[in-house]
């Protein structure tokens, strides 16, 4: 057996050999390892669906990547993979259902995925043992199904075996230790004795560059042995098949083909064909989280007690939908354990303070993404990075404040969730509030609803104080929600008066030494600030796409404070800690600190912002400390405002005069009353984060996650400004070579009277797809919907005609300067 490969894969389920087929293809020496046999985790209960619905465009192209991939797996390996593709149909017993699958289009849209949309009398006459007078529509994939979880898993294995990988079966990882430039993985072999699986005494060791994980159910394990977090816990499903119904069996005799992969999501469940019968899996409530800490060492492909009555609403729903099957009697039962993440996501990418080892762990639907995450991890390994972003599934996006309850309440949630209409104004609502800033009840008083990001309630709107006992704050829905008219309102405020929002969720962090300077020079492609200064700045990958968004204040000549996006801190911080690690042997030592937790953030913006602050700073001269000469825009001072020192920047990410008032986050209480009493004589309003989501799109601000990823340049994303040529930079020459192969451009959308766009949809010209938005919403200073998003350099000219595609309909659109709103800048340089 070899002991020493360019790459391990610890796990032999299908995410396992799909990564392990990969990394071999890419010319990488592969090894991966299994405890038992192959499949023997949830890949051999799984009910082997391949759903190409889903709402994330990176997770989208992984499943889309999947069934390609699946579809020719026996051409190359002589191994049927037992696809069957039959198509899947998703029903609808309500219209917010088929706006849903309206938006989900634009999605599948973007990603290539072909789908269809169907009739209740198309479905009856297409598959008549189907039950349709209450349905209102569907959405179909013809080109997908369900394939053999065990046998989709050994094609790729010996797809992986002809590409030179080898596969060990009965092998433990006990340990991992870095030496610095490889990973020493302390291994047992695996013995069996009286039908369960113990360790032996024959350990021994092996030598990788590289690891990855893809444990399964043994996530918490893994996560123990590497010293880190990992909130991926697995919950409880459970599935059914019955007997074979005599309705089913006459319409195969009579030569009709096999029903699609049934899904009635209202219902929460999804049905397909089994010899004659039908499997039931539904998505109930209470269903419980599982292994929290570890797997028995008894436990191998082994099942749960079945617990019918937690699915007894879903198994007559399923009477309803094919009355056919009311009479047929079960078969057997299924209830095993199948890993999640809070968000559904799984985790795919490095692992946080680790080098070189790698993670795939959390996946809820692991054979259907097995394939594309086995592509897209192997690009990052292999290449530096994927050809789309990957940061909505890298594990470094929950931080290391997660525990074991949280993760195993917030998957039980996203369990039940799956079949739970996805809009995506939803905040759910189980391990909340967790993380809470001083003045967090203070802001729910006056009418805050909150969302999360990254653990941290934030305001996200303010509704009535006084509600009547009938108003729904949770009210949601893909059109304008119950909350749409507060948002309006609070933007109109920022754009007329001046408004108050809480951004105490940035990230921060402090970044100082002999060899910052010279390092933060080379981690960012824009010019460093003078001290006092501010700059906007972006740190790029070593492939030259966007990496991270940083506004950088300098604080003394080897000082600063980096401000990032709250729901990356984790992602930021181990990015920033990792490259200055690797430079501090030719710049010089380098302190970086995350102080997120110490400092609070409340940004003051509008036309009346200087008068509220004039009331309440304390200055020897408070009428001339604010003004244009003494306060510059885009530079930092430190005041005070009553009794709390405040670090503030002049900045505004609304467009209007501003400034972002970071303050010790034990004086908050203190500073928001000072705030509310100055600046009630002034019209200030309290502001959330979806209002000025929308003022950012007036003025074409990028946001992280949205316009800015690893997917594109800053130079792609027409932030030329910010990029300093002149200068050498991490990823500057990748960069150049790129090209401009898109072009960011902000539209003004002639849309529908009840619906904005939500940053997911396709961009047309001529019927031909050309682009796809990444941000969306309203504009109050048009009076129209606005959004963000790529298109063909040649579209990017402003007045270039295009149609958004929503709800199925083409909307009249028009690409327009950057910064439609103020495009001088007047307004936030606005002297008093």
């Amino acid at each position: 057996m070899k002991t020493h490969v360019k790459a391990l894969v610890v796990g032999g389920g299908a995410v396992g050999n799909g990564i392990a087929y990969h990394l071999a293809r890419a010319g990488w020496d592969t090894m991966l390892v299994e405890r038992d046999e192959l499949t023997a985790g949830s890949t051999w209960h799984a009910a082997g669906l391949l759903p190409l619905f889903n709402m994330s465009y990176a997770t989208t192209h992984i499943h889309k990547y999947s069934v390609d991939l699946y579809k020719g797996l026996e051409a190359e390996t002589g191994l049927n993979a037992g696809f069957a593709v039959v198509g899947n149909l998703r029903m609808a017993q309500c219209q917010a259902r088929m706006d849903e699958y309206m938006l989900y289009s634009s999605v599948a849209e973007t990603a290539g995925v072909y789908h269809e949309f169907l009739t209740p009398a198309q479905m009856k006459d297409r598959w008549p043992l189907l039950r349709t007078e209450d349905l209102v529509g569907a959405l179909y994939h013809p080109q997908d199904g369900y394939i053999n979880p065990a046998d989709v898993t050994q094609a790729m294995a010996k797809g992986a075996r002809q590409f030179g990988a080898t596969i060990e079966r009965r092998i433990q990882v006990n340990g991992y230790r870095w030496t610095g430039s490889e990973w020493i993985v302390s291994c047992a072999r695996m013995v069996e004795q009286g039908g369960n699986l113990v360790v032996s005494d024959d350990t021994f060791e092996i030598t990788a560059e590289h690891v990855v994980t893809a444990t399964g159910n043994h996530a918490q394990r893994t996560a123990r042995l590497l010293g880190v977090k990992l909130p991926a816990i697995p919950v409880e499903h459970q599935y059914i098949v019955t007997e074979p119904d005599p309705a089913l069996v006459a319409w195969r005799k009579a030569g009709n083909p096999e029903h699609p992969v049934l899904r009635d999501a209202d219902a929460k469940w999804y049905v397909r064909e089994e010899r004659g019968g039908w499997i039931l899996g539904p998505y109930e409530r209470n269903a419980p989280a599982r292994f929290l800490y570890d797997v028995p060492q008894s436990f191998r492909a082994d099942l749960f007690p079945l617990d019918l009555e937690r699915i007894e609403a879903e198994y007559m729903s399923m009477i309803h939908r094919l009355p056919s099957s009311e009479t047929v009697g079960l078969k057997d039962d299924f209830n095993g354990p199948i890993c999640y993440t809070p968000d559904g996501n799984p985790l795919v990418g490095p692992v946080p303070g680790l080098r070189n080892m790698w993670i795939a762990e959390g996946f809820s639907f692991g054979i259907t993404a097995a394939g594309g995450t086995g592509h897209y991890l192997a690009q990052l390994m292999t290449e530096g990075e994927a050809e789309i972003d990957m940061a909505s599934l890298d594990p470094r996006r929950y931080g290391q404040w997660i525990t074991t309850e949280y993760s195993a309440r917030k998957n039980e949630e996203c369990y039940e969730h799956v079949f739970i209409l996805h809009h995506p104004d939803e905040e759910r609502e189980a391990a909340r509030p967790l993380r809470t800033a001083p003045v967090y009840d203070r802001q729910k008083a006056l009418g805050a609803q909150f969302g999360q990001v990254n653990g941290w309630e934030r305001p996200i709107y303010y509704g009535p104080k006084d509600a009547p006992e009938d108003f729904d704050h949770n009210a949601r829905s893909f059109r304008r929600g119950a909350w749409w008219q507060y948002a309006v309102d609070e933007a109109r405020a920022i754009r007329e008066t001046a408004g108050l929002i809480d951004a105490t969720a940035f990230t921060k962090h402090l970044v100082r030494g002999p060899g910052a300077t010279q390092f933060l020079d080379w981690f960012t492609c824009n010019k460093l600030p003078a001290v006092g200064r501010i700059n906007l700045t972006y740190a790029l990958t070593p492939t030259g796409t966007t990496r991270t968004e940083y506004t950088i204040v300098r604080l003394a000549q080897d000082e600063y404070y980096l401000v990032s996006a709250g729901a990356w801190t984790d992602y930021d911080g181990d990015y920033l800690r990792k490259c200055a690690e690797d430079k501090a042997p030719e710049f010089g030592h380098i302190d970086i600190h995350d102080v997120t937790t110490q400092w609070g953030v409340f940004a003051l913006a509008g036309p009346n912002a200087r008068r509220i602050l004039a009331e309440i700073v304390k200055d020897a001269a408070p009428e001339t400390v604010l003004s244009n000469k003494r306060f510059p825009w885009l530079t930092m001072r430190n005041i005070e405002l009553g009794m709390v020192p405040v670090r503030a920047i002049r900045v505004a990410y609304t467009g209007e005069l501003g400034w972002e008032l970071h303050h010790p986050i034990e004086m908050q209480r203190h500073l928001w009353e000072l705030l509310l009493k100055a600046g009630e004589k002034h019209g200030m309003k309290l502001v959330g984060a979806r209002a000025q989501n929308w003022l950012r799109q007036e003025k074409s601000y990028r946001a992280f996650g949205n316009e800015l990823g690893r997917d594109a340049t800053p130079l792609e994303a027409a932030l030329d400004r910010f990029v300093d040529l002149s200068k050498a930079f991490q990823g500057k020459e990748a960069m150049l070579a790129h090209g401009i192969r898109s072009k960011c451009c902000t539209l003004l959308i002639d849309g529908p009277e009840d619906c904005d766009p939500w940053g997911k949809e396709a961009l047309l010209l001529n019927g031909e797809k050309v682009g796809r938005l990444t941000s969306g919403g309203y504009s109050v200073a048009f009076g129209k919907q606005i959004g963000m998003g790529y298109v063909r350099p040649d579209l990017a000219e402003v007045g270039t005609k295009l149609k958004v595609k929503m709800m199925l309909q083409e909307w009249d659109a028009v690409v327009v300067e950057d910064s439609p709103y103020d495009p001088s800048n007047a307004r936030i340089r606005m002297d008093g």
